[in-house]
């Protein structure tokens, strides 16, 4: 079934009033990068994904959907939204509704993944109820691209790397993540984040450089492993005592069961930090802030924490400032660690290039995500529709939904 379009354009006021007053309870919230395109959905109407135009203070469109939306997920070209049986593919400048992909495996956490490069527009999603097979589906082409056997339990996070060039993965165990290339599937890494208990994966993502990738959970720790390069050289023969022994004791583990052979070979985390609270549903991103990689740990009771991360020797990440997300400009700094000498700045170098623009084009976002650091969007990319998102070519133009207009259903 194709989702019904609505067909009104607020205010300014009209959608002030809205936004304060009758949809307190935001449920999913999702912003286009650094745009003015918000996609808000409520729990009073679970149904319904509300694309608004928060500068200007008006609504673009809203469509109702035949179950509950459970999340939505965007990038320059698609716009997913995910039902519990159902994905609805979406191009996102004029929004109509592309693809449906229908008959997938029950889905209730609305697990799903879109790669945030609008090049490729690859879509990850749960293959299975019982195990922790990923569907690889092409949002450009609309087919599916391959199934990875990523784990042997039920997915719990799947996330893409900048580029779509790499897709990691967690079970609900949690305590290995994989790491496998796009569009292929080949595993690239394992690391293991524990083994002592299974805790609930709560967020997993890349650096923007794809140089370290980040998970947090239930637990008071989040873990940092870093994607080292791979090479198929021959590896050198070992000079010292302690040498040789390693290289037995790996060549023993092939003789060892799997499980633990594969126990073995798994990589630890590179860096971690420390929460003072466990149990908190949370989120973790890797940033550069002022030149230095950050750690960032958003909270659900309403607070962001900072850490320093040494991208050379990693270790225990140093908190150096706490934010309340609820309460305007309170802000708790700690002043000694923050006065400790500048980290290397290599990591710094890598990621944030200077983007570059001339007369006939517009430079990408700095945190974009979309595109590499400095890439340049053509100018003909903002030429479709006729309602641009603000008067500073903000990316994408989206073309107002017409009154009772539904887009046409593609179903596999």
């Amino acid at each position: 079934m194709a989702p019904r379009a609505g067909s009104r354009r607020r205010s300014a006021a009209s959608l002030s009033t809205r936004t304060a007053h009758e949809i307190p309870d935001v449920h999913i919230v999702e912003r286009l990068f650094s745009s003015s395109l918000v996609v808000v959905v409520s729990h009073t109407k679970p149904r319904q994904m509300n694309v608004y135009h928060f500068k200007k203070g008006t609504e673009i469109c809203n469509y109702n959907y035949s179950s509950n939306i459970l999340s939505i997920r965007l990038n320059r070209q698609r716009l997913l939204v995910c039902l519990e049986e159902a994905i609805y593919i979406h191009n996102i400048k004029d929004m109509k509704l592309l693809k449906t992909i229908l008959d997938i495996p029950a889905n209730p956490a609305g697990l799903c993944a879109l790669s945030i490069n609008h090049s490729n527009s690859y879509v990850a999603y749960p293959g299975s109820l019982t195990t922790g097979e990923i569907v690889l589906y092409d949002g450009h082409s609309l087919k599916t691209v391959c199934t990875i056997a990523a784990h042997e339990g039920t997915l719990a996070a799947i996330t893409f790397n900048a580029s779509g060039s790499k897709l990691a993965s967690a079970s609900e165990k949690g305590t290995v993540i994989r790491v496998f290339s796009v569009p292929d599937g080949r595993k690239l890494y394992e690391f293991r984040r524990g083994m002592k208990r299974y805790v609930t994966i709560s967020s997993l993502v890349f650096s923007m450089d794809s140089q370290f990738l980040c998970a947090s959970s239930n637990t008071e720790t989040v873990h940092i492993f870093k994607l080292e390069h791979l090479t198929n050289s021959r590896p050198e023969e070992p000079s010292t005592w302690t040498g040789y022994m390693g290289k037995m004791f790996m060549a023993a583990s092939n003789y060892l069961p799997a499980q633990v052979s594969d126990m073995m070979n798994q990589d630890r985390a590179f860096a971690t930090g420390r929460l003072h609270f466990s149990g908190q549903r949370n989120i973790c991103t890797l940033s550069t802030i002022q030149k230095l990689p950050r750690l960032l740990v958003a909270s659900s009771d309403g607070h962001l924490y900072i850490y320093n991360l040494d991208p050379q020797d990693g270790g225990e990440c140093v908190l150096i400032k706490t934010h309340s997300l609820l309460s305007s400009g309170t802000t708790e700094e700690n002043k000694e660690n923050d006065l400790r000498p500048p980290l290397p700045q290599s990591y710094a170098a890598t990621v944030a290039r200077p983007s570059t623009s001339s007369a006939s084009t517009v430079p990408g976002y700095s945190e974009d995500g979309g595109a590499l650091r400095g890439e340049v969007i053509p100018e003909h990319e903002f030429a479709t529709g006729p309602v641009c998102l603000d008067d500073e070519n903000e990316f994408p133009p989206i073309i107002l939904c017409r009154g009772s207009q539904k887009g046409k259903t593609k179903q596999s």
